[in-house]
């Protein structure tokens, strides 16, 4: 809802917003785009008149401002359906969807074309590296053009529903010309009951391609050939196996190759992201990028000069030899991937101490309680937030012995984090909230623990 708050102000919309939690970077980013922020949802906020309230998926029947509207007959509309209206409807679209992968893999794609020099539109749930922002309009704004040469617009496109008034999966507003489908798993047990109520809204999203777009798959997800055979009425292109577009296996750490039916079409030595699924997640942005025209090696170069994304794997400090990392990882899979890629490129002589909240909905609830301790085989030391869950972290974790802590409160958590790390450690903070500020406050304390020392 920020992005859609950036975007509607650089349209021309006066633009003010609420929330109850609002944190960096996304304060960040309306701060410093002169967007009004007010905390909490009171009613007098009727008092700004707007001509239209949009309306984010977190507000639900007994809002205090949303019963008002709703009492005194206000317009509104959801953030994707105001989207798709007044933005959407004039550019083409590239969506990318998945459980895990969408922030980086969007970001990915918009750097591609914008090195290009097309200067795509974007909508991001999270700030990328080469951008100052996790939206903007496209460079072409407001031109007059024929639908071929509407401008390019990248959006993450998310499978949590709309709003309160409208339960199907957000992604459906879009309407895009290329579409990657990244993974798909089970997630969000709060509002889908099972695999397949998401694999439906899957092939939603797969209905509204058409015929003259382009929808990349990973060709490794059974969920996600279970959602084509459904129906598809679009070209494919394959990613993730031998027989199609794949990446080669033996690269070392930093190198990229790009394979097609097992023949090496190009490579990148100076790749900077870790871990197999990252990986995965340029050779898909690749290929979108390749429908757009922007040639193969054009697209490898310019993966090179990528800055990566704000909470995926960012380095937010090194003390005293000690790397600490913010991750927005919250799902086993997307945990146990990014352990496993940070092992990589740390090898074996440097611990990795995992420092994990359960903060996700579907986390709370219980639903990975069984695998959480899988997805963190792979680190030395597990720290674990164990505050407000409706399960027991002690044992969802014996599985890892004396590996791992389970910690309900932030400052004890901090301070056995500290005690135990030493130089050399990478501290890897993974959360999809701000954490309590957590990161700040392990760098602090082992600034004043070796000040001291």
């Amino acid at each position: 809802m920020g992005g859609v708050a950036v975007l509607a102000q650089a349209a021309g919309y006066r633009v003010t917003g609420c929330d109850a939690q609002v944190y960096p970077p996304m304060s960040t980013q309306l701060e410093q785009q002169g967007i009004a922020l007010i905390e909490g949802f009171d009613d007098v906020q009727l008092d700004l008149a707007p001509d239209l309230f949009v309306i984010g998926n977190v507000v639900s029947r007994g809002n205090p401002l949303m019963e008002a509207i709703l009492e005194r007959g206000l317009p509104y509309v959801s953030g994707p359906q105001w989207l798709a209206d007044n933005i959407l409807n004039h550019c083409r679209v590239l969506a990318v969807a998945g459980t895990h992968g969408k922030t980086t893999t969007a970001s990915l794609a918009a750097w591609l074309f914008e090195a290009a020099g097309l200067q795509p539109g974007f909508l991001i749930g999270g700030v990328p590296g080469n951008f100052t922002a996790s939206a903007r309009l496209p460079g072409a704004w407001g031109q007059t053009a024929q639908a071929s040469a509407r401008p390019w617009f990248v959006i993450e496109a998310d499978e949590y529903d709309t709003a309160f008034f409208d339960k199907r999966s957000k992604f459906v507003h879009y309407r895009p010309q290329v579409a990657i489908l990244n993974n798909l798993e089970y997630d969000h047990a709060d509002i889908f009951p099972d695999l397949a109520a998401i694999e439906t809204q899957f092939h939603h999203l797969v209905r509204t391609v058409p015929r003259n777009g382009l929808l990349v798959v990973n060709g490794r997800d059974e969920a996600l050939q279970r959602v084509l055979d459904r129906g598809c009425w679009t070209p494919l292109e394959w990613f993730g196996r031998a027989q199609d577009w794949d990446v080669a296996v033996d690269d070392p750490p930093g190198k990229l190759t790009v394979l097609h039916r097992g023949v090496p079409l190009g490579a990148l030595g100076s790749w900077p992201l870790l871990g197999e699924h990252n990986r995965q997640n340029a050779l898909a942005a690749l290929l979108a990028a390749g429908f757009a025209g922007i040639p193969l090696n054009q697209g490898l170069e310019s993966l090179g000069r990528f800055q990566g994304v704000k909470r995926r794997m960012e380095v937010r400090g090194s003390v005293q030899g000690i790397t600490l990392y913010d991750d927005f990882a919250h799902h086993p899979t997307a945990i146990r991937t990014t352990v496993e890629g940070l092992r990589r490129k740390v090898g074996s002589g440097a611990r990795i101490l995992a420092v994990i909240e359960p903060r996700s909905n579907t986390m709370k609830l219980g639903v990975w309680a069984d695998t959480l301790g899988q997805s963190l085989e792979g680190a030395d030391r597990v720290f674990c937030y164990s505050a407000q869950l409706g399960w027991d972290a002690v044992a969802a974790l014996k599985g890892l012995g004396k590996r791992a802590l389970a910690i309900d409160d932030i400052e004890s958590l901090v301070e056995a984090i500290a005690n135990e790390a030493r130089p050399g450690d990478q501290v890897l903070v993974m959360s999809n909230g701000s954490f309590g500020g957590i990161h700040d406050r392990i760098l602090k304390r082992l600034a004043g623990e070796r000040a001291t020392s």
